[in-house]
């Protein structure tokens, strides 16, 4: 080589070098430009994620199952997704048929991309996707109609933005989540819900692959309007899995024999007005959880509804169960459907105040025992009687005569019970019934009389139900029932109801009522009750644990004719205890002193009720001598002595005239302790001025107000 040539090759080496060093410089300098902007595009796009959050809304059961589900704000069924309450053949079987190296990528699958291609080009269609579950979940955060190069491409980014944010497992709980399966069913605890009426934590083979097919073309493939292609669809999937040796050929053979049904189940849509009352409680909750048992409430909603169908087109139908030792509701039923019109199904009559009818009678009478005035074998008289002009009469409108005061009870005859409640005073039933956490309702300025435990209060059927709940069990303190929504249950301080012998003759009277015509006998005692006018039936019965209320009549307080506690509401109390899925349980054993006995092994005394002290005094009660608070005076002032331990001492209030026993309330509030003398020993709450007020047995009342210093 020449020196000029040399000199040449030098300088076009050097050119070259130098091209080299410029062409490398700007391909890294063009790199961390496109680096720079891939950071800029993923910080100032970051996917939304949040979009996934727009779950539905639901009431499940004590055991977390669905009671009611309520749709989203597209109006889609969305359930969030946990792995750890999927199938996991299901989990497999997904992984293998739409994204087998899931676990091993960053959100993109070169291989299966160029198989997807390499299959595109050969065949002239799409035989295959390469998508994986990443870049599913990015087109189902963000769908677009047109399907191009493009979107390919922004779905591939916004796949490697997931892969960087979410871990493997929150990524396929998003998938699950969203992946569409027909209608408006989103995500694989809906679909399972929607079309297999079950959660997907145990899934047969057959139900796992059609959920594994479903979201391809969730349209066209949907089991309830195409169930061929549903099954084909299905039955693809299990023979790709039968290739990759998770299913044996046989497994594959049995399954793909079996239809696919064109039925779908409906969702369950339970506890529609306990749903709503939850919802509108606590807006920003998505699980509303409740003590009630999703079967029992299922059975019995359906109960309700036939039953009101075959009363009338009017009638509504509403039912409690409780468990009367933990004070679980475990159903609530407030209609016999929420969408029926003609019978004010929006109502809750589980909360509706209404008039008890004779649902009250078995606390009368246990208050009697526990007085000592009577025992269930005492005879009582049922003739026309007048109570100061107040003249009850029997729901048949005839008498009985001499009775057994069990029969009494057992026969629901209102002369009786109107006697024992004059016995006992209306206020002293008020009292005991605040004892179990239920207050009666009275019109304003009113106060209760004799015609109390012939229904003249308002209560509601929940309230009735924690009565009894009271009523069938041997503990010291009362129980408050709650479904865990609308409250809670638990122990309420105070004594019992009734003391122990007394509740154990009461529920020994109530378990000997014949079963309604028409019903099988149950090992279950009961009361029923009917309103003035025909407008409520009751019935309420009990175990040795369960109370179950029954209310049939009209929303819209209208007289339903013909319904009684007897003829209506007992059937459908019968019916609830034999459809259900409670096991009956044998009452609590008798308490020390509690005996079943004859008339003649009571005391001459017990034997027969004296009732004539009781008929002397309303025989005329224009000579009534009128009440009058004699010591102290409206306005006085009184200093509150002390006993040598410091304890306070009580003031005496001293009466004229008025007819015994006396009542007294303080602040408006009863004090539960019956006076049979005209010297009411009353300790005051606090000190300052107290309203207190005096009532006799027959009404009459008296008010003043002291300063307690």
């Amino acid at each position: 080589m020449t020196q000029s040539g040399a000199f040449n090759h030098n300088i076009m080496s050097r050119i070259t070098g130098s091209l080299w060093l410029t062409g490398t410089a700007i391909s890294l300098v063009l790199a961390c430009i496109m680096v720079a902007g891939l950071i800029w595009l993923d910080h100032s796009n970051p996917p939304p994620l949040d979009q996934a959050e727009d779950f539905s809304v639901e009431v499940v059961d004590r055991n977390n199952r669905h009671l009611k589900i309520f749709t989203n704000n597209a109006g889609r069924w969305r359930l969030k997704t946990q792995l750890d309450k999927i199938d996991p053949n299901f989990l497999k079987m997904l992984i293998a048929y739409e994204d087998k190296r899931f676990y091993d990528h960053h959100g993109v699958d070169p291989l299966a991309l160029l198989r997807a291609a390499g299959q595109l080009i050969q065949s002239g269609k799409v035989v295959s996707g390469g998508s994986t579950i990443s870049m599913q979940l990015a087109r189902l955060m963000e769908p677009r109609k047109q399907r191009s190069i493009t979107t390919k491409l922004w779905q591939i980014f916004r796949s490697v933005q997931i892969e960087r944010r979410l871990s493997k497992q929150q990524i396929l709980e998003r998938y699950l989540t969203l992946a569409p399966y027909g209608g408006n069913i989103e995500g694989v605890r809906a679909a399972s819900l929607a079309w297999f009426d079950k959660e997907p934590q145990k899934l047969a083979l057959r139900e796992a692959a059609l959920l594994v097919a479903l979201p391809q073309s969730p349209e066209n493939r949907r089991p309830d309007r195409w169930p061929h292609r549903a099954k084909k669809a299905r039955d693809r999937v299990l023979e790709r899995l039968m290739a990759t040796g998770i299913f044996s050929a046989l497994e594959v053979r049995r399954v793909a024999r079996l239809p696919i049904s064109a039925n779908r189940p409906s969702m369950r849509q339970l506890v529609p007005h306990l749903a709503q009352f939850a919802t509108d409680r606590d807006p920003a909750a998505l699980v509303h959880k409740s003590l009630l048992d999703a079967n029992l409430q299922d059975c019995l909603e359906k109960l309700a509804h036939q039953s009101a169908r075959k009363i009338n087109s009017r009638a509504s139908v509403a039912i409690v169960v409780a468990d009367s030792q933990s004070g679980d509701i475990l159903a609530s039923v407030g209609s016999a459907g929420i969408e029926d019109e003609s019978r004010k199904g929006w109502i809750d009559m589980t909360q509706a105040p209404r008039s008890p009818g004779s649902t009250l009678k078995p606390f009368v009478y246990g208050l009697a025992v526990e007085d000592g005035l009577v025992r269930p074998a005492s005879m009582i008289t049922d003739r026309p009687t007048d109570f100061g002009g107040y003249r009850p009469a029997n729901f048949d409108l005839t008498f009985q005569g001499d009775i057994s005061v069990r029969q009494a009870l057992q026969r629901s005859l209102n002369v009786p019970a109107v006697k024992l409640m004059d016995a006992v005073g209306p206020t002293r039933l008020v009292a005991r019934m605040k004892r179990a956490g239920v207050s009666a309702r009275f019109p304003s300025n009113s106060y209760p009389g004799l015609g109390l435990v012939l229904g003249g209060t308002s209560l509601s059927l929940t309230e009735l139900v924690q009565l009894y709940a009271n009523l069938t069990q041997t503990r010291d303190r009362p129980i408050s029932l709650g479904d865990g929504i609308r409250s809670i249950p638990g122990e309420l301080n105070g004594r019992a109801i009734l003391s122990p012998v007394a509740a154990w003759h009461v529920r020994d009277i109530l378990f000997g009522i014949r079963e309604p015509n028409g019903s099988k006998r149950l090992a279950i005692g009961y009361k029923t009750g009917t309103s003035y006018g025909h407008r409520d039936a009751w019935s309420i019965g009990f175990d040795g644990r369960h109370v179950i209320g029954v209310w049939v009549g009209r929303a819209d307080n209208g007289p339903l004719p013909g319904i009684t506690g007897m003829k209506t509401a007992a059937p459908i109390l019968f019916e609830s205890f034999a459809k259900s899925t409670l096991k009956l349980e044998p009452l609590p054993p008798a308490p020390a002193g509690a005996l079943r006995e004859s008339i003649s092994e009571l005391p001459a005394q017990l034997q027969y009720f004296q009732e004539k002290a009781f008929r002397a005094r309303f025989s005329n009660i224009q000579q009534a001598e009128s009440l009058v608070i004699a010591f102290p005076s409206h306005g006085d002032e009184l200093e509150q002595s002390e006993f040598a331990d410091g304890s306070d001492a009580p003031v005496i209030i001293k009466l004229q005239g008025g007819v015994p026993p006396f009542r007294l309330l303080e602040n408006k509030r009863l004090i539960d302790t019956v006076f049979r003398q005209r010297h009411l020993s009353w300790t005051p709450k606090s000190k300052g001025t107290s309203s207190l007020l005096v009532m006799d047995s027959l009404g009459q009342t008296q008010a003043l107000d002291i300063i307690i210093r």
